[in-house]
């Protein structure tokens, strides 16, 4: 049976259409390298100056010089580019990124993003996240739907400093995929074998439910 977070990325590289440019945001994100199907056309885009990027091969060396912005080894797919960290954010500052992947430590029902601090621990600051979010057209949300205490990171309104406002499109979760609009979060798919009294309960924000359109995951 998959894990919480397999089924979470199988849901997640559904959003992702043939002929995009994608980024993959630190963390569970980062995996979706390892979904997207072998034949579908896309390119893979890191912050830090690689557009075209893949995932490494099983029996592969690593390039010591290749890497993504979270640290980690990849490779190249034929066509691949490299340049430096300012063209790298011009391609995002004039929306040439098309969809974007991101952890959070709370979203709300709005489409405010909170991911980058907590306050009074470490924080290496903001980073790329802050323009990503402001820039690309579509940014999905992929986080437990709870925190380690069980306490809802799907708000009304988020606490956390935010990354930026009103800026995300889907949030998926172990529990549900959700569309934010402007009445609330539109819940389109609910984990298999979780009812819906459940999943209102696991969550704070205002969620818009048709039962009867309701998809499985």
């Amino acid at each position: 049976m998959p894990s919480d977070q397999e089924r979470m990325l199988a849901r997640a590289v559904r959003e992702v259409v043939p002929g995009q440019i994608v980024n993959l945001g630190i963390g569970l994100p980062t995996r979706l390298f390892h979904y997207l199907p072998p034949e579908m056309e896309v390119l893979v885009h890191s912050e830090n100056g690689v557009l075209g990027c893949q995932p490494l091969g099983a029996n592969s060396e690593p390039d010591l010089e290749m890497i993504d912005s979270g640290g980690a080894y990849i490779g190249m797919r034929p066509g691949a580019s490299v340049f430096d960290s300012a063209l790298s954010f011009a391609m995002i500052r004039r929306r040439r990124v098309d969809i974007t992947f991101m952890g959070a430590f709370e979203v709300d029902q709005q489409g405010n993003l909170a991911n980058w601090k907590i306050p009074g621990k470490f924080s290496p600051g903001i980073g790329g996240a802050m323009e990503l979010a402001q820039k690309v057209d579509t940014l999905v949300v992929l986080c437990s739907h709870n925190d380690k205490h069980g306490n809802p990171k799907i708000l009304k309104q988020c606490r956390l400093p935010l990354t930026a406002p009103r800026c995300v499109t889907r949030i998926i979760t172990e529990k549900a995929v959700m569309r934010v609009t402007d009445s609330g979060l539109e819940v389109l798919d609910i984990a298999e074998g979780l009812d819906v009294a459940t999943l209102r309960a696991a969550t704070e924000a205002d969620l818009i439910i048709d039962e009867e359109r309701l998809g499985r995951f």
